[in-house]
């Protein structure tokens, strides 16, 4: 299985607040875990980085061949709300790093299935020889007010498209959207950050990764959000199905 990832601080911040995990678990199955933070100094970082290794760990020990579909689904999501807990119970211990938080991606790549586990707003992408979609939901302010109605011409949703309204550590719990989807031979999952699709179409995320080498892919579309401000950091997870 080919898979690769890469993360930027991008052009204007201190630290790069973004965190990935990536593995091959065996010959037809690979994990991926994705993971932005947010809070304080360098909250976001300290919960960025507990996350994602609480959900690769969970992940790594719990996975075994032949799992059914409803067991994957219950350690993808129960890797998430376990981390949710431990990045609480941090946030608790300092009052400087009170209400840090991040996002969270998990992926599991087995046999032509893509089983996804998602909180907040970095993104999940299926590209095969159909096109480009998003496999999940935007947990932000602006996909609410979109869902009750709020024009996406409101200059409203464009002063709050980055503030999301769910996230992992936050609160004690955490309601954790999962998806699993059929995946054609050749097809490429793509997990990703708002550092990244701030700045990039469908159209133009597709003509870069599909059928691209991945290492190639990955380092162009860093490259190009740099190119276009760079105002968040990035980080991009390939997997070739």
């Amino acid at each position: 299985m080919i898979m690769t990832a890469k993360s930027d601080i991008g052009k204007t911040r201190t630290e790069n607040q973004d965190r990935f995990r990536l593995c091959e678990l065996d010959d037809l199955t690979a994990a991926a875990v994705v993971c932005d933070g947010m809070g304080g100094t360098n909250g976001g970082g300290i919960a960025s980085d507990i996350a994602s290794n609480a959900v690769y760990d969970r992940i790594c020990l719990s996975y075994r061949d032949g799992m059914e579909p409803r067991a994957v689904k219950s350690m993808l999501i129960s890797a998430v709300t376990a981390a949710n807990t431990i990045v609480y119970d941090k946030s608790c211990e300092d009052e400087k790093n009170r209400g840090m938080g991040t996002t969270c991606v998990a992926a599991l790549v087995h046999s032509g299935t893509v089983s996804v586990a998602s909180v907040g707003d970095s993104r999940a992408y299926l590209l095969d020889s159909s096109g480009i979609r998003q496999i999940t939901n935007d947990h932000t302010v602006v996909e609410y007010l979109k869902a009750h109605g709020m024009s996406e011409n409101d200059s409203k949703l464009t002063r709050m498209k980055n503030v999301i309204t769910r996230a992992v550590g936050v609160e004690p719990t955490v309601d954790v959207d999962y998806f699993e989807l059929d995946a054609e031979q050749g097809a490429v999952l793509l997990i990703c950050t708002d550092g990244l699709t701030n700045y990039c179409s469908n159209d133009f995320l597709y003509s870069t990764v599909y059928k691209a080498p991945l290492e190639q892919a990955a380092n162009r579309l860093i490259d190009y959000a740099n190119q276009k401000g760079g105002k968040d950091n990035i980080t991009v997870a390939l997997i070739a199905i």
